[in-house]
C-alpha cells in the first residue's frame, strides 16, 4: 500500500526529475487550515524540522492560516520538534465541558497557544529567527461581520457565503485579509491576487494575538480585538480568506506543501464548491504531499481528524487522534525513503 503521494506542479516537476527533490531547493511552505485534520501530518513535521530541514541556514518563508499558522508557530522556535510535540499534545487531547459556550470554547483553546509559546523567550525567537521566517493570515471582520451578536454574525456569514458563491472577490466587502509578516522581510508571496490585503509586521506585541487570531473559527471561538498594529476590529480565522490558499507563492525556488487531501480549496467559503479551485498557474513551483486514499482508509473511522470528532466521547475521540499522531509518522518514512509516485498536480 502507498501510504504517501506527492504530487507537483509542471515547474517542480521538471525541478525534481533533472535535481531531486532537496532542502535548499525549497523557498517556501504553505499550512492549510482544518482544524485536527493537521494529526496526520504531525510526523511530517517531526522528520522536516528534525532532519530534512536540519542545519539549513538560508530563509525558508513559512505561509499559514488557522492551524496551519499554529504548526508553523512551532517550526519557528528554537527548538521546533518540541515546540511541534508541545502543539499536538495540547491540541490531541483538549476537551470541553458539555454545553460548553463560546467564551468556554475560547479560554480553553487558547491554553494551547500558551503550550505553543510557554514563555516569552520562544515569542523572541519566532521573531528573530534568521531561518524561518512566519507569515500568517488573520480576516478581519467588515460591515455586518463586525457585530459581536450571534444573530447578526450568523446573518453576515450567510451573507458572505452568498456572495462569495457568485464571486469570490466579493469577500473583501465582508472580511479584510491581514498578513502579519516578520520584521524588515518580504516574502515571495507579498503581492497578492484577488483580495486586498493588509501588511503588518510581528512583534512582541502581537504575535500571540495573530497567532491565536488565525485559529478563532466565526461562532466557535471568539474574535481576537484590536490586534496591535493592526488596527481596532475584530480578527478572525484566516481560512475565511485562505483556506487552503489561491496565491502566486514563489516563481523562485520550489514550494512545500505537506496537506490533507490531493486538491486545494481557495477560502472557508468554497468548501461546498467542488468547482472553485486555485488558479493552475499558482501551483506551478509547489510540490504537495498528502496522504493516500488508502492509508487514510486503515485510520479509525476510515478518515482523518475533523471537528466533527468532537461528536464522539472524550476517550474515544482522543484514543483516535493519538493512533493518527503515532500512525503520521508512517508518511515521514515514506517521504525520507522515497517511498512514493510523482505525479503530475
Amino acid at each position: 500500500m502507498n501510504k504517501l503521494r506527492v504530487l507537483a506542479g509542471p515547474g517542480a516537476m521538471a525541478h525534481i526529475k533533472q535535481h531531486g527533490l532537496q532542502a535548499d531547493d525549497i523557498s517556501v511552505m504553505v499550512g492549510a487550515s482544518g482544524g485536527p485534520k493537521w494529526f496526520c501530518l504531525y510526523g511530517l513535521d517531526q522528520y522536516l524540522l528534525a532532519e530534512f530541514f536540519a542545519g539549513r541556514t538560508k530563509p525558508l518563508h513559512l505561509l499559514g492560516s488557522s492551524a496551519g499558522a499554529w504548526r508553523f508557530a512551532c517550526y519557528a522556535q528554537a527548538n521546533p520538534v518540541a515546540a511541534s510535540a508541545r502543539f499536538a499534545n495540547a491540541y490531541s487531547t483538549i476537551t470541553f465541558p458539555p454545553g460548553a459556550d463560546i467564551h468556554q470554547v475560547t479560554r480553553i483553546s487558547s491554553a494551547v497557544i500558551d503550550q505553543v509559546f510557554s514563555s516569552e523567550q520562544q515569542i523572541n525567537e519566532v521573531l528573530d529567527n534568521p531561518v524561518m521566517k512566519l507569515n500568517l493570515i488573520v480576516a478581519k471582520a467588515k460591515g455586518i461581520n463586525r457585530s459581536q451578536r450571534k444573530l447578526w454574525q450568523a446573518a453576515g456569514l450567510t451573507l458572505a457565503a452568498g456572495a462569495n458563491l457568485l464571486n469570490r472577490r466579493n469577500l473583501q466587502h465582508f472580511y479584510q485579509r491581514v498578513q502579519f509578516h516578520p520584521q524588515h522581510c518580504q516574502a515571495p508571496f507579498h503581492r497578492y491576487t484577488g483580495l486586498p490585503t493588509q501588511h503588518v509586521p510581528l512583534s512582541q506585541a502581537n504575535l500571540r494575538q495573530a497567532v491565536l487570531a488565525s485559529g478563532s473559527i466565526p461562532l466557535v471561538l471568539s474574535p481576537v480585538k484590536n490586534i496591535e498594529g493592526a488596527g481596532p476590529g475584530l480578527y478572525y480565522d484566516g481560512g475565511i480568506t485562505d483556506y487552503h490558499f489561491d496565491l502566486p507563492f514563489s516563481h523562485h525556488g520550489l514550494v512545500l506543501y505537506p496537506h490533507f487531501y490531493p486538491h486545494l480549496t481557495p477560502g472557508w467559503f468554497d468548501k461546498a464548491l467542488k468547482w472553485r479551485r486555485p488558479n493552475a498557474a499558482h501551483l506551478h513551483n509547489v510540490v504537495l504531499l498528502c496522504p493516500s486514499a488508502s492509508w487514510v482508509a486503515s485510520l479509525p473511522n476510515g478518515k482523518i481528524p475533523d471537528r466533527n470528532d468532537f461528536k464522539l466521547s472524550d476517550p474515544q475521540r482522543i484514543a483516535n487522534w493519538q493512533i493518527v499522531l503515532q500512525r503520521s509518522h508512517e508518511l515521514a518514512e515514506a517521504f525520507a525513503n522515497g517511498d512514493y509516485q510523482l505525479e503530475p498536480l
